[in-house]
């Protein structure tokens, strides 16, 4: 007779609705997206002043992609606040409060987009972070930050992705 194993229960991601369980850095925050398909294709709507997602006014928007198994980051704002749109493609977004006076300071989250899964995400400023193409095509996001790109004097702070300064290995992750 062979002994049992010492298994490891799985802990609650999800509540029954399906909403994450992952509390949130303060002022961080996530829409999911409605893709609404007809018999001519799909329309999915990126961001409306209506649903009161964010008070600042759209200013600046770029599009960007990231290529298979590549991760951009890690990089913070001073001074602007990211609304990143995860359209196409498997992405990892990583998330770490680098802000001393937070409630949530030296909090991580990592939040996971597809394109069955789109959404946009409010990353304040001082808040690291990296977005990690996890499929096996480009990966597409769009981001409407609150200030312009400033080319003299870009609003962009970077560490390493090896960085012992936040507690996360973005080598590979396969699941189990």
């Amino acid at each position: 007779m062979h002994p049992e194993l010492p298994a490891v229960p799985d802990s609650q991601t999800v509540t029954p609705q399906g909403q994450s369980v992952q509390p949130l850095i303060d002022g961080v925050k996530v829409r999911h997206a409605v893709t609404h398909p007809d018999d001519r294709g799909d329309l999915c709507e990126l961001y409306s002043a209506a649903w009161g997602f964010d008070d600042e006014p759209m200013v600046y928007s770029y599009f960007a992609s990231v290529r298979p198994g590549k991760t951009k980051g890690w990089v913070k704002h001073l001074l602007q606040t990211d609304r990143l749109f995860f359209a196409l493609g498997s992405f990892r977004v990583v998330l770490f409060d680098d802000r001393p006076d937070s409630l949530t300071y030296q909090q991580l989250n990592i939040l996971n987009f597809s394109d069955r899964k789109r959404g946009l995400v409010r990353i304040p400023a001082g808040v690291f972070h990296a977005v990690q193409n996890v499929g096996h095509d480009d990966a597409h996001f769009v981001n409407t930050p609150t200030r312009a790109y400033n080319h003299a004097q870009p609003d962009k702070y970077r560490l390493p992705l090896d960085t012992h300064l936040i507690p996360f290995n973005f080598s590979p992750n396969l699941g189990g």
